[in-house]
């Protein structure tokens, strides 16, 4: 009996977890607000979210090629799929990202620009950069055999590195999303590594571990300059994370399929 409750507790917990990152980190209709104080513990399930919202995307791009719709517009169709879901949250931290840390000449300005709704020129031109790489990058990858897994994949693997940030780096401001959110402990980064690598690999089979690689070596990056310029992580950051290790991700895949 206390085997079976464990289990039902267990599984509770899990679903809970994927509840709230769902509900953050997506903007799909659920029927309750996800609770940003109990949200660090459910960092652990961001690449699960990355399957719901790769599987939506992936599933726009199978009916676009069913239709026979020009590669160029299943790409533009599949992106504005990803950004409608998330709510273009992730965008929206890489071009304050970009306004901020290149914006500013020390820590303290640097956090005003990146609180402020207005977008700079830095926030337009990386807006235009990643959109135009993404774009063209998913043009490649539907020329291949498998597009809509490679969709799904990428969308999971790109977002378990926001939490290996979450738990590298301090907060760099005393309010704010990812202060609302918290820091996940190591162990919940580690598991969300290894959900990536797991999906990574049913995938793609070994080449999922070099995919899994070059996203985290992406966002180590990112970690380091947000480390450099305002001595930590704000949810601006990890939105600019999710956008660069993605790139990355499609990079590399286009690379060793094209």
């Amino acid at each position: 009996m206390k085997k079976r409750d464990i289990g039902a507790d267990g599984a509770l917990i899990v679903s809970s977890d994927v509840w709230l990152a769902l509900g953050l980190l997506s903007r799909l209709p659920l029927p309750t607000p996800p609770d940003l104080a109990r949200s660090s513990r459910a960092s652990w399930a961001y690449p699960i979210v990355g399957l719901v919202v790769g599987g939506l995307a992936a599933l726009v791009a199978l009916v676009a090629q069913a239709l026979s719709i020009p590669t160029a517009m299943t790409a533009v169709l599949i992106l504005t799929t990803l950004i409608v879901v998330t709510g273009a949250m992730h965008e929206d931290g890489l071009a304050d990202t970009a306004d901020g840390l290149w914006g500013g000449w020390d820590s303290t300005r640097r956090l005003e620009i990146m609180k402020d709704s207005h977008i700079g020129a830095y926030g337009v031109i990386a807006l235009i950069l990643a959109l135009l790489a993404r774009w063209t990058l998913l043009v490649t990858l539907l020329a291949t055999s498998s597009p809509a897994l490679a969709i799904l994949g990428v969308a999971a693997v790109s977002r378990a590195p926001m939490v290996a940030v979450m738990a590298a780096l301090p907060h760099a401001r005393a309010e704010g999303l990812s202060r609302s959110v918290g820091r996940p402990d190591q162990r919940t980064a580690l598991v969300a590594a290894g959900i990536a690598a797991v999906l990574a690999l049913l995938i793609w089979g070994v080449l999922g571990l070099w995919i899994c690689a070059v996203a985290y070596g992406a966002a180590l990056g990112m970690g380091l300059i947000a480390r450099a310029k305002i001595a930590g992580q704000t949810g601006d950051i990890l939105g600019a994370t999710q956008q660069i290790a993605e790139i990355a991700a499609l990079t590399a895949l286009a690379a060793i399929l094209s």
